[in-house]
């Protein structure tokens, strides 16, 4: 009668072929990476889109209703106008800048008047954009 032995199992995996490929692999990335060209690149022109976007002009409404702006382009000081005066300054600068924003920040305790009187006066000089300026909530 034949012995039988018993396959033991193996619990261990041979690595030293997949090393084997991973090398000759390498070796022929190496060997291959020199050979190939980097392609042109071509860069896009420069266009009015990189242009640096018009600073806002401000409009300021104080709890006591009076009127003022910023130029930040110009300065940053606060000038105190009437509103005659007030659409005068924006219909130049809308003449100099067509795109140049226009916020409006008012005081919380003013009147909602107030504000739609600003901002009917920024739509009778034809201003495209108008912005509302809030603190955001903490």
């Amino acid at each position: 009668m034949a012995v039988r032995r018993q396959r033991r199992l193996m619990n261990q995996i041979n690595v030293v072929p997949y090393i084997d490929v991973m090398l000759v692999l390498l070796v022929i990335f190496m060997v291959t990476a020199p050979l190939l060209n980097p392609g042109v690149v071509e860069l896009p022109t420069i266009g009015e889109a990189s242009r640096p976007p018009v600073r806002p002009l401000e409009v300021t409404i104080r709890a006591d209703g009076t009127l003022s702006y910023i130029d930040r382009e110009h300065s940053r000081a606060s000038r105190a106008v009437s509103k005659q005066e007030l659409g005068e300054v924006i219909q130049s600068k809308q003449e100099e800048k067509p795109e140049q924003p226009v916020l409006i920040s008012a005081d919380k305790s003013v009147r909602y008047e107030k504000v739609m009187e600003v901002m009917d006066l920024l739509q009778k000089l034809q201003v495209r954009r108008v912005g509302l300026m809030a603190v955001p909530a903490r």
